[in-house]
């Protein structure tokens, strides 16, 4: 287990200089002109497939990182880069976490490379969970997966939203419900193939922020997927939902809510990092122009009114990234968030990006309002933190909960 340090080493600064490089040289350029366009940035992605940025392999280098890092230091330097292209790059890890979380080696061995393609041929998967009533609420699940024994079969029916790479995806993977009466542990996931029949898109969201990064619903209309798309196989489900039903037997469903929500709770602190990279390319804007801006014959960074916000932005960027590392290496080290500490760095990294992107906006005056200056498409971007994985009035009542003591659900 690695100790707890605020000092990357020369292989991760190696690396965060890397990405760095990859941000500023081909992400900042291309930002703006994909903002505007709302689609899918191929070109982008296929320069990061090209360099190894897009693939399995590097990614699971930086989730292996033993001191935690890894990831939290990549999600940041992209998201300085561009919020919207980063979501591009990394959205197809959404759908690869969960075959790797659940799924059989050999499952894994046979969708994740096609989720990702190659250079000379860029895939793109979808993570498909959120329905348009079942968002923080899993329980109000309504997608159904109902076995066909004499085919081997699963038939899927039923509406996903706000699903990245959405319709567009090679692969999709889709949270649906086999057992309704056994709360969250009724819930399985299954890969849908390529070309399968009866899956569309649905509405294509036209967002206020991240908008290079294809946003969409899913509709499944009786898609049937061979048994072994099933993810972990179908005796492990048994196996599962036999052990379900003897916990709500003897009065021990809440610790299967609670577990869920343990699972929610370690992802988090990536998605602070990245409202901490947006928040920290806001800030340098923000600083860079206060400091040649002049005022009264001086620049504006003179004036105590604008240095003070700049001091307050830096601190708030530093204190959310220590939560960010803290709660990263708890979980790679395996030390339970007995204080929600995933929340906790999710939460304030998430306010951190609106205040300071906010503020960034401010110190420019007219000129942060236009799209002539990057801040104005941050501060839209930062806009999303603080609703997805988990809104913020969520984050508060994880919490809340568990400094108390209180049941999540």
């Amino acid at each position: 287990m690695a100790e707890f340090t605020m000092e990357l080493n020369d292989e991760q600064k190696e690396v965060r200089d890397w990405i760095h490089g990859f941000a500023a040289d081909v992400m900042r350029p291309a930002a703006a002109e994909w903002d505007e366009r709302e689609e899918t940035p191929w070109p982008i992605i296929q320069e990061a497939a090209k360099i190894g940025l897009y693939s399995l392999d590097f990614y699971a280098q930086q989730f292996f990182d033993p001191t935690g890092l890894g990831i939290p230091m990549t999600m940041e330097e992209l998201f300085w880069g561009d919020a919207g292209l980063a979501l591009s790059i990394v959205g197809t890890g959404l759908a690869a976490v969960g075959v790797l979380a659940n799924g059989t080696e050999e499952q894994i061995g046979t969708w994740v490379p096609q989720m990702y393609g190659d250079a000379d041929d860029v895939k793109v998967a979808a993570f498909c969970s959120s329905e348009p009533d079942a968002g923080s609420d899993v329980a109000a699940m309504r997608t159904r997966a109902v076995y066909d024994e004499a085919k081997d079969e699963w038939v899927l029916n039923g509406t996903k939203t706000w699903a990245t790479n959405g319709g567009i995806a090679n692969v999709h993977v889709v949270v649906a419900v086999v057992d309704p009466d056994a709360g969250s542990k009724g819930h399985a996931s299954f890969i849908v193939p390529p070309g399968t029949p009866g899956l569309s898109q649905g509405q294509k969201f036209k967002k206020h922020g991240i908008r290079a990064s294809h946003t969409a619903e899913v509709v499944l209309e009786n898609v049937r997927v061979p048994g072994h798309c099933l993810l972990g196989g179908k005796d492990k489900l048994d196996e599962r939902l036999a052990r379900a039903r003897e916990r709500a037997r003897n009065g021990g469903g809440e610790r299967v809510k609670n577990a869920a929500m343990a699972t929610f709770e370690a992802s988090r602190p990536a998605v602070g990092a990245m409202a901490v990279g947006t928040a920290r390319a806001a800030y340098e804007e923000a600083l860079e122009y206060a400091k040649t801006r002049t005022q009264f014959g001086r620049p504006i960074i003179d004036n105590q009114g604008v240095a003070f916000q700049l001091a307050d932005m830096r601190t708030q960027i530093d204190a959310a990234r220590l939560l960010v590392w803290r709660a990263s290496w708890m979980a790679t080290a395996g030390k339970p968030f007995t204080s929600a500490e995933g929340s906790m760095s999710k939460l304030y990294a998430s306010e951190v990006a609106k205040k300071v992107t906010a503020q960034a906006v401010q110190i420019l005056g007219g000129n942060g309002f236009t799209r002539e200056y990057p801040v104005e498409r941050m501060h839209r971007d930062a806009a999303i933190y603080t609703i997805f994985e988990g809104t913020s009035e969520i984050q508060r009542l994880v919490i809340a909960r568990t400094l108390s003591g209180m049941p999540i659900r």
